[in-house]
């Protein structure tokens, strides 16, 4: 080759790096200067030795991303161009039989050949430029293009190596490059089988983005990828939604899928999220089916999932214009109702959304309601009129499945009719009379189905306003269902019956015999025995009236209230109780009429052999205690009873009964109730040492009571039941959170219950428990407090699990990371101003020297002085001192070489610590912890600024990353940067940042060429 040739391809190179460059005219000069020449081996030589310092560049600088994309296109410049359709029908009628010939260009075989053989460098830029080379070769290449099988297969051997390269750039570029190496139809494809196992195993977020936005959907791979809609990181999700939206097409999906997809997206903690979903995935479901809603409202089979189908639709309605919306509504004749016939579970979810989203306008959708919905006392009838029409099933034909799927649709459609009650115009007073009319005549019929009667009191309870007129309501229809009024029929007295028609025949004749008198009286003008024998004929006129009512009253039946006590009417009544009581307020006192129904109603029917009844009647039981406070004294110890004794769903309502009676009334309660009534509960001798500690407000509540109660709980959380492990460690929760009680030993059985992988599964065990570790210890100093004191005896029980246990499995170096987070000074939500003052790692750092140094042996004392160099210790000079002392006396009794080191630079830790303070508190910086980083410099600001990224580090940490690997859930972003001290100043790092970033746009690749042009 010529010297011009070399400079020629040198300068298209040195063009390449300025993005103004037109690459298409470098790519055809450099590709004519090729194709003149006879011998290329000269040129690919040339060609790769400048390639080469593009590629030991690690850092995406434009210079170097320029040059990139040139050698990918004029390396792809020598494919033959694409064919059409035609062309290729006739190239494979004319070469059916005959073998293709190889379509590889000598050059793009060599390029390809180079980068193979760098990939192994042991130089990660290297590799990651030989990535994104194949990976922009490859795609760069028309869509039928073709390579030799050969080196189809070495690209894929060398790219399923890469994809497993530590650097997660190198495996992003190299999961790209597969791209169109993946075979969908194949279900042993190597490529997707690797993709598949980088979604689940790739600890880098950006890996999993690059892997989500190349994988081919199939049956295979969709799972995986519905699974990543439920990532930690938001960019993930984010992304998965949107492959999903443009990938997927909605009949390819499950009805659960499609349910639990709209589910999560709609509330996900991510505004992004949530708008990836409403803005493409809903679009696009809609845009495959015609933009018909109510044909997406079957597809999620709204019967099941209501909830979610009015998420959707509220979504929807969210990106649709008013004027559309009205002329999208549903088909309403002109009374603007649904015909009955034309009833559907579809139709009517939409229409109650519709009115509810126009309803939530305000003042502004009270003229766009008028024309979806029409006037109080219409809709009443017809309300009245499609629940009288749901019928009743007898025992026999609620065997047959059929009727029974009628009956539930039909109720369903009653359920959304009800549900739009809430958005009639109730002002005008005639319309509103009848609608309660009709609530209260629907409550009152026995032929009114169970499901329905929760909605109708709720809603016939949110049109009366006063808290004295809903119980007076509620009562008289309780009273009217529990005593109807019957027609009973009275046996007939055949003499009696007999004389009063002897009677009745006899009246007659004497009034005939009258009558005739009379006429012959007036015949012969006798007037005055006339008018006397006229008196006589009233006379007996009004006998046989009388006879005859006599008669008529023994033949009708009699109206005569009877009692109905069976399960059904018993629920019935308890539901309409428990609404009310909900619907109170609180400072509403229990009346006369709650007391009749407490004894004619919800005590008696605790004992009821039913299970609903019996679980309806203690929810009324425990939500009308809260209303009175000697009601509450009354009846706890038979709620601690039920707790214990009955099937697990009413001791879990016993349970939550409990749980708000302490919430409320506190443990004074107990100190209140007879000391004779906690007898019933168990005692376990053993418990009772390890739950001595009780709620610290209590105040003179008897040992044995309180202590009675932390015990069931405590044996509660031990359950093998989940719902009432779950229910309890809720309830303990709250009871710590609002300061009800405080017991170091409680929580530590909760750390150890959420770490336990027996509860694994129990996703909402895991999220309140993980939500409360939070906010519990970032309240208060005491708080934390109380988790140090949980330290010790959380560490000695995971140590000393048996290897049968489930706790033999959990990582303690985890759990005591996530103690030591949840007990730093700088987590809390007021972090004190004084660093001088002694924090509760001080109190942590002296409780496990002290353990040390009683078995300095033990195999715990590598985590104890572990953690000690992660702890924030205070400036406190009496503290240093005390924990030097230990430190040396540790440093002597210690043999392990891991635990010496740790503990020598702890101790020059200390040392270094003093002359910083010295330093920082001459100067005018806000006192930092100095402990935060190990590596603390002697130059305050930069010791100032460790510290503080330190804090946002806390932060993140405590968001649910570290504490546990399982807990995959949204905590993480509920805390970023709140702890960050005000302070802190993010100007001057922002402007280094931009000053850094327009530095290295100014990498030039041309002094390395011009300096290896010269050295040759």
């Amino acid at each position: 080759m010529t010297a011009d040739n070399e400079m020629d391809i040198k300068e298209a190179f040195q063009r390449s790096q300025k993005g103004h460059n037109n690459k298409a005219k470098l790519v055809a000069s450099l590709k004519s200067r090729y194709n003149k020449l006879e011998d290329k081996t000269l040129f690919h030589e040339e060609f790769v030795h400048y390639l080469k310092y593009a590629m030991i560049v690690y850092k995406r600088e434009p210079t170097v991303e320029n040059v990139i994309e040139f050698v990918a296109r004029f390396a792809t410049s020598f494919q033959s161009p694409p064919k059409t359709e035609e062309e290729e029908e006739q190239q494979q009628d004319e070469e059916e039989e005959e073998e293709e010939t190889d379509d590889d260009h000598p050059f793009l075989s060599f390029i390809f050949n180079f980068l193979l053989e760098s990939h192994k460098a042991n130089s990660h830029a290297v590799r990651f430029r030989v990535c994104q080379l194949i990976n922009k070769l490859l795609g760069s290449m028309a869509e039928n293009a073709q390579i030799d099988d050969d080196l189809f297969d070495r690209i894929h051997q060398a790219m399923l190596v890469r994809v497993t390269d530590k650097f997660p750039n190198v495996r992003i570029q190299a999961a790209l490059a597969m791209t169109r190496l993946q075979q969908p139809r194949d279900p042993d494809c190597p490529t997707i089988n690797a993709y598949l196992l980088i979604l689940e195993n790739d600890a880098n977020a950006e890996v999993r983005r690059a892997v989500l936005s190349c994988i081919a959907m199939s049956p295979q791979t969709l799972p995986k990828v519905l699974k990543r809609t439920r990532d930690i990181k938001e960019n993930v999700r984010k992304l998965a939604y949107q492959v999903l939206a443009d990938k997927v097409h909605i009949k390819a999906l499950t009805i659960a899928q499609r349910v639990g997809l709209l589910q999560q997206g709609l509330h996900d903690n991510s505004e992004a999220v949530r708008e990836v979903v409403c803005s493409r995935l809903l679009p696009a479901w809609l845009l495959r089916l015609d933009g018909n809603v109510i044909e997406l409202l079957h597809r999620l089979d709204v019967e099941n999932c209501a909830d979610t189908a009015l998420d959707t639709l509220k979504a929807i309605f969210k990106n649709t214009p008013t004027e559309e919306l009205l002329q999208n509504r549903v088909q309403l004749d002109n009374r603007k109702l649904i015909p009955v016939d034309s009833l559907t579970c579809e139709n009517v979810l939409y229409w109650r959304a519709l009115c509810e989203f126009i309803k939530g306008k305000g003042d502004d959708g009270d003229e766009m309601l008028e024309q979806v919905l029409p006037d109080a006392a219409t809709y009443a009838d017809y309300l009245c009129g499609y629940l009288k029409a749901v019928p009743v099933l007898s025992e026999e034909q609620r065997a047959d499945f059929n009727q029974l799927e009628l009956v539930m649709t039909k109720e369903f459609i009653s359920q959304q009719l009800i549900h739009l009650v809430g958005c009639l115009d109730t002002n005008e007073e005639g319309g509103r009379k009848r609608v309660l009319a009709v609530l209260q005549e629907m409550l009152a019929l026995p032929q009114t189905p169970s499901s329905l009667v929760f909605l109708l009191t709720e809603k016939l309870l949110t049109l009366i306003s006063d808290d004295h007129r809903r119980i007076q309501t509620v009562a008289e229809i309780i009273s009217d269902v529990m005593e109807p009024i019957m027609e009973a029929s009275q046996p007939v007295d055949e003499k009696e019956s007999r004389r009063q028609q002897v009677q009745l025949a006899e009246v007659k004749v004497r009034i005939l015999e009258a009558k005739q008198t009379l006429d012959d009286c007036i015949t012969a003008q006798d007037f005055s025995r006339a008018a006397e024998l006229k008196d006589s004929i009233t006379d007996l006129e009004n006998h046989r009236n009388q006879i005859l009512q006599e008669i008529a009253e023994s033949s009708q039946p009699a109206e005569i209230r009877t009692e109905k006590n069976d399960p059904e009417t018993l629920l019935r009544c308890l539901t309409m109780c428990a609404e009310l009581l909900k619907q109170m307020s609180i400072k509403t006192r229990i009346g006369p009429t709650i007391s009749a129904l407490m004894s004619s109603l919800i005590l008696p029917s605790i004992a009821n052999a039913h299970p609903a009844v019996r679980n309806m009647a203690v929810v009324c039981l425990g939500t009308c205690t809260l209303h009175s406070k000697e009601l509450a004294k009354t009846h706890m110890v038979l709620l601690l009873q039920i707790a214990q004794l009955d099937e697990v769903k009413i001791r879990i309502s016993a349970l939550r009964a409990i749980i708000d009676l302490l919430l409320l009334f506190g443990f004074q309660l107990l100190s209140e109730t007879a000391v004779t009534q906690a007898g019933p509960l168990s005692q376990s001798p053993d418990k009772q040492e390890d739950e001595a500690a009780v709620a610290e407000e209590k105040g003179d509540v008897p040992e044995d009571t309180a202590q009675s109660i932390l015990v069931m709980l405590s044996e509660f959380l031990d359950s093998e039941v989940s719902d009432l492990r779950t229910e309890t460690a809720e309830g303990l929760a709250k009871l710590m959170y609002t300061g009800r009680m405080s017991s170091a030993k409680m929580l530590s059985r909760l750390v150890l219950l959420w770490y336990n992988p027996v509860t694994e599964d129990d996703t909402r065990l895991r999220h309140c428990l993980g939500v409360f570790f939070q906010l519990y210890a970032r309240e208060s100093r005491v708080h934390q407090e109380v988790v140090e004191e949980s330290f010790l005896p959380t560490v000695r029980t995971l140590m000393n699990a048996p290897a049968t246990s489930p706790l033999a499995e959990v990582d303690i170096s985890n759990v005591v990371e996530l103690l030591v987070e949840l007990t730093r000074p700088s987590a809390l939500i007021k972090p004190s101003a004084n660093t001088e003052e002694v924090c509760v790692h001080d109190y942590l750092a002296v409780r496990m020297c002290g353990e040390m140094l009683k078995d300095p042996t033990a195999p715990e004392v590598r985590l104890y002085a572990k953690t000690l160099s992660n702890l924030e210790l205070s400036r406190d000079e009496t503290v240093k001192k005390d924990l030097q002392t230990l430190l040396q006396q540790l440093v002597q009794v210690v043999t392990d070489r891991v635990c010496l080191r740790a503990l020598e630079k702890m101790v020059s830790q200390l040392v270094d610590s003093k002359e910083q303070a010295e330093l920082l508190s001459a100067s005018a910086l806000q006192p930092l912890d100095v402990n935060a980083d190990e590596a603390a410099t002697d130059d305050p600001s930069k010791s100032a600024k460790r510290a503080k990224r330190g804090q946002r580090k806390v932060c993140t940490a405590k968001g649910g990353r570290k504490p546990s690997r399982r807990a995959e859930s949204s905590e993480e972003s509920n805390s970023d940067g709140e702890n960050v001290p005000k302070s802190v100043s993010m100007v001057r790092p922002s402007r280094r940042a931009k000053t850094a970033a327009l530095e290295k746009t100014k990498l030039d690749l041309n002094p390395l060429i011009n300096q290896e042009a010269n050295v040759s």
